[in-house]
């Protein structure tokens, strides 16, 4: 007798290009947990209208991009499903049902509310939308029954708050429709920016998941090294050089050499950047390739996105026919 996989859920909104970030944060972790899952990955476009709702005119190429980007690093669509979040319109209506019962103060209290009225103060996003962003993750994960949903630390508030969504409905409705899902946590590696600042697509100090060749040459050559360091047999102090923060997580086997022969001042800069730039592009050349293959047959990502949004919605609709009985909605 075969265990029955568990359920897995995770998205990522559609608001730019991939970079290494994405990668390390939870992509990397993805192509791994589709082995060990029943997995649903979803872009989430809903999610991206709460804080760009005025930038839409690239939302269509972002998602096509994006679902490249994902096939390209190694998602397989016959072990998961991939899909576009707004395709699963049964997400929208117990998005709407589950407004109806949840009180106010539990979207006032995540700890992510404020902090991002604040940061992003510059956009209009006091809305109902960005209030109500977490009780719609909460559909994203309960109506595909997701039991579990690898995330950073700062996302543990929100999926615990998924878990008490599901047991006010199945309390106030005698119901065993939810289950409790529990957070997975990603391995926390922390990638600084090119220029040693927090990566940012503002600053647009990132390598791009699928970046050429030349394009990862170019940026490495460009990255923040130790700024006391004026020549090249210069001893140097890796622990401040942006390279070597790199060299610690792509070039594990080699990290300890260059730092030694750094702080020496027996290898140059550039040198150290040469041997990054062939780790990168070892990791990042065959999604680079598979990318453009994807770009060039766009009929087949189209049809990764409508299976997987048929796999998705064939539980959606089961768990909201559950919903719509028990409230008594058609």
């Amino acid at each position: 007798m075969t265990d029955v996989k568990k359920t897995l859920m995770s998205g990522m909104r559609p608001t730019g290009e991939l970079h290494l970030g994405n990668y390390l944060g939870a992509l990397e972790n993805w192509v791994k947990l589709q082995n060990e899952y029943n997995c649903f990955f979803s872009i989430v476009d809903w999610h991206a209208l709460t804080t760009a709702y005025k930038e839409v005119e690239q939302l269509d190429m972002r998602i096509f991009d994006m679902a490249c980007d994902w096939l390209a690093a190694g998602l397989d669509p016959k072990q998961c499903a991939i899909f576009r979040q707004s395709d699963i319109k049964e997400i929208a209506e117990l998005h709407l049902l589950f407004s109806m019962i949840i009180p106010l103060s539990w979207l006032e209290r995540v700890p992510t509310y404020k902090d991002q009225l604040q940061q992003l103060k510059e956009k209009e996003i006091n809305t109902y939308g960005f209030l109500g962003y977490p009780l719609l993750q909460a559909c994203d994960i309960l109506v595909c029954q997701g039991e579990v949903i690898p995330v950073g630390e700062d996302q543990v508030p929100h999926i615990e708050l998924t878990r008490e969504i599901g047991r006010r409905f199945n309390h106030l409705y005698n119901s065993e429709v939810f289950k409790d899902p529990i957070a997975k946590l990603t391995e926390n590696k922390v990638l600084p920016g090119l220029d040693n600042r927090k990566m940012s697509k503002s600053y647009q100090n990132y390598i791009r998941l699928t970046a050429s060749p030349d394009e990862i040459m170019q940026k490495v050559r460009s990255m923040v090294t130790d700024p006391e360091r004026i020549r090249k047999d210069d001893p140097g102090n890796p622990e401040v050089c942006s390279v070597y923060a790199y060299h610690k997580i792509f070039n594990t086997d080699q990290a300890q050499e260059v730092a030694t022969a750094c702080k020496a001042g027996t290898i140059g800069c550039m040198q150290c950047k040469k041997i990054l730039a062939e780790k990168l592009t070892l990791l990042i050349q065959p999604i680079y390739e598979k990318k453009q293959e994807l770009v060039a047959n766009p009929d087949y990502v189209k049809d990764v996105l409508n299976d997987g949004a048929k796999k998705t919605r064939a539980i959606a609709l089961q768990s909201l026919e559950k919903v719509r009985e028990l409230m008594g909605v058609r």
